[in-house]
C-alpha cells in the first residue's frame, strides 16, 4: 500500500494553527471522503493512505470476430436494474509480438473499429445482446451500436438531468479526425432515446480545443447543475487534460488545464472521471498513466515503446486536482501487462455489492488474451487518514454541520482505536466531548454511528445536535486504523 505525508508539525505550531482564524467549511449533511486534505487543518503521525483495489479476475474476454486484440476504451455504468458496458471493437495485429502468442490462441483478423454494447445485472457476468443494427462480414447478428465517425472512443452515459428531453436521456462524447477544412480533429456529440439506437446531435462539434485521440468523458454534475467534459490535450508534450463546462450539452466554454499542484510531469493517456457516487461533489479519476521512455519488450521498441499503469486522483472543481503518483494499480506479474498501453482503467464505478465497489481494467492489450479485469474497493476506500501503530491525531479546520450524529468508515487493527474530542473554533476542547470521555471506537464499520456517554451515563443517541450549526473543530487520535470518510446525520 502507498502513503503520502500530509504535514508534520511540532506541538508548539499545532496549537498556534489551532486559534488561527479559518473560515469554517459548510458541511451540512454531505459525506467527505480523506481524498485530499480539504478537511484537515494539521495533523502528525497521520498520512493520506491510497488503497490498491484487490482483483477478482477476468470477467469479460474481446474475443469475438468485430472485437479483437486492441478492443478497449470501456465505459460503464448502472441504469436502473442493469449494468450497461460499452467498448471498442478493434482488431491490430501488427501490435502484437507474434512471439508470445500460444498455439491455441486465435488472434481476430484486422477490421474497422466499431462501438459495442454488453450488460449485465450484477457487473460481473456480461452479455452480449444479439442487437441486429450493423452488418459485420455479412450478418447483423452481434452487439455493434455505432460504426461512423466516433467509433474509435465511443463514451456514453445516461443524462440525470431532470429537464433532459426523453430521446436525449442517453449521452456520448467521441472524437473525429478532423473539422471540415481545418484539419484539426474535434469532440463530436451523441444522443439516444435508449442507450442502443444512436444519433449525431448535430453537425458541428461540440469542443474544438483539444486533441481528443483517446478516451474522452463528459457527465451530468448534480451538484452544480451543468454538464462537464473532461478531454485529452498536449501540453509541453505531455499528454494532459482538460475541463469545459455546458448549460445544455450543446454550447461549451473553453477548456481550462487540469493542474496537479507538486505532482511530476506525467503523461496521463486517459483520465475515466465521474463524480462519486455516495459524494457527488467531489470527482475521482482513474487515469492510465503512460511512460513512453520504458519498454519492457525490446520487440516494442521500433513500433510501440512504452509501458504504463493507473493512478488515482481527486477534485473538487475538475481543475485543481490531489493527484497521488505512486501507482494505484501496477501491471503486476503478468507480464503482457508490462505492454505499451495495458491497464487502462474502464470510465465508471459500479456498486456491485453492500460490502464493494467495483473499477474494470483492460488488461493484455494488442494481445489474444485482450480481457477486462473487475477490481474492488471497499465502499469510500479510496484513500484514508492512516494512523500505524506508533499512532497520531488530525485537527480537521472550523467545520459547520447539520445533524446529530457523526457516523464513520473505518477499519482498525485490533490493538488500534480512533477517539474523538470535540473543540470550538480557537481549538479550546468543548466540556462533555474532551478525548477522555471519547467512546474507544474500533472495529472495521462502513458506516458507524459514533456513540457518546450523555453525563448521566446512559448512551446518546443523538450526541452531536447540541454543536449543530456552530463552527468546531475534530481532534481525531488514531492508532493502527484507517478512517476512510465522515458524515453527519
Amino acid at each position: 500500500m502507498n502513503t503520502t505525508l500530509i504535514r508534520s508539525l511540532p506541538a508548539l505550531a499545532l496549537a498556534v494553527l489551532a486559534s488561527a482564524s479559518t473560515d469554517p467549511l459548510n458541511l451540512g449533511s454531505r459525506r467527505e471522503l480523506f481524498v485530499d486534505d480539504y478537511l484537515i487543518d494539521h495533523a502528525q503521525g497521520v498520512e493520506l493512505k491510497l488503497h490498491e483495489p484487490r482483483s477478482e479476475g477476468t470477467v469479460f474476454t474481446f474475443d469475438q470476430p468485430w472485437e479483437g486484440v486492441t478492443s478497449g476504451y470501456v465505459t460503464v455504468f448502472r441504469d436502473g436494474d442493469r449494468y450497461r458496458m460499452y467498448y471498442r471493437g478493434s482488431s491490430d495485429p501488427s501490435y502484437t509480438i507474434k512471439a508470445t502468442v500460444r498455439p491455441d490462441e486465435k488472434i481476430v483478423p484486422e477490421h474497422p473499429q466499431y462501438a459495442c454494447y454488453a450488460e449485465s445485472t450484477d457487473g460481473i457476468h456480461w452479455t452480449r445482446p444479439n442487437l441486429g443494427l450493423f452488418e459485420f462480414q455479412g450478418s447483423k447478428a452481434n452487439n455493434i451500436v455505432w460504426v461512423a465517425a466516433g467509433s474509435h472512443n465511443f463514451s456514453p452515459f445516461k443524462d440525470e438531468n431532470p429537464a433532459v428531453p426523453a430521446d436525449e436521456r442517453y449521452k456520448a462524447v467521441a472524437s473525429s479526425n478532423y473539422d471540415g477544412d481545418t484539419k484539426r480533429p474535434v469532440l463530436l456529440g451523441f444522443v439516444s432515446a435508449d442507450g442502443v439506437h444512436w444519433r449525431q446531435l448535430q453537425e458541428k462539434p461540440i469542443i474544438t480545443d483539444g486533441a481528443f485521440d483517446s478516451l474522452n468523458v463528459a457527465f451530468w454534475d448534480p451538484v452544480r447543475q451543468q454538464y462537464v467534459a473532461i478531454y485529452r490535450d498536449f501540453i509541453h508534450g505531455l499528454r494532459s487534460i482538460k475541463h469545459a463546462t455546458s448549460p445544455d450539452f450543446r454550447h461549451w466554454t473553453p477548456g481550462v488545464w487540469g493542474e496537479f499542484g507538486d505532482s511530476p510531469e506525467a503523461h496521463l493517456y486517459t483520465n475515466a472521471t465521474l463524480p462519486y457516487y455516495r459524494a457527488p461533489h467531489i470527482y475521482i479519476a482513474m487515469p492510465r498513466r503512460f511512460l513512453p521512455w520504458k519498454t519492457y519488450f525490446p520487440e516494442m521498441e521500433s513500433t510501440s515503446p512504452g509501458t504504463s499503469d493507473a493512478i488515482f486522483m481527486a477534485s473538487r472543481d475538475g481543475v485543481h486536482w490531489r493527484r497521488f503518483d505512486e501507482a494505484w494499480v501496477r501491471p503486476g506479474l503478468h507480464e503482457r501487462n508490462w505492454a505499451h498501453r495495458a491497464n487502462t482503467p474502464a470510465h465508471g464505478l459500479l456498486e456491485t455489492g453492500p460490502e464493494e465497489m467495483s473499477i474494470y481494467l483492460e488488461r493484455d492489450y494488442t494481445f489474444p488474451s485482450n480481457r477486462l479485469e473487475r477490481m474492488t474497493l471497499r465502499p469510500d476506500g479510496f484513500v484514508s487518514a492512516h494512523a500505524g501503530f506508533p499512532g497520531g491525531e488530525l485537527v480537521t479546520k472550523p467545520i459547520v454541520f447539520t445533524g446529530s450524529t457523526m457516523v464513520l468508515n473505518y477499519s482498525t487493527a485490533a490493538n488500534g482505536s480512533i477517539r474523538i474530542e470535540v473543540q470550538d473554533e480557537q481549538g479550546r476542547p468543548i466540556p462533555g466531548f474532551l478525548l477522555e470521555e471519547s467512546p474507544l471506537i474500533f472495529g472495521d464499520k462502513l458506516a458507524e454511528a459514533v456513540p457518546w456517554k450523555h453525563p448521566q451515563g446512559r448512551t446518546d443517541r443523538s450526541p452531536f445536535a447540541r454543536l449543530a450549526g456552530q463552527p468546531v473543530r475534530f481532534r481525531i487520535v488514531m492508532r493502527d486504523a484507517d478512517l476512510y470518510s465522515i458524515q453527519f446525520k
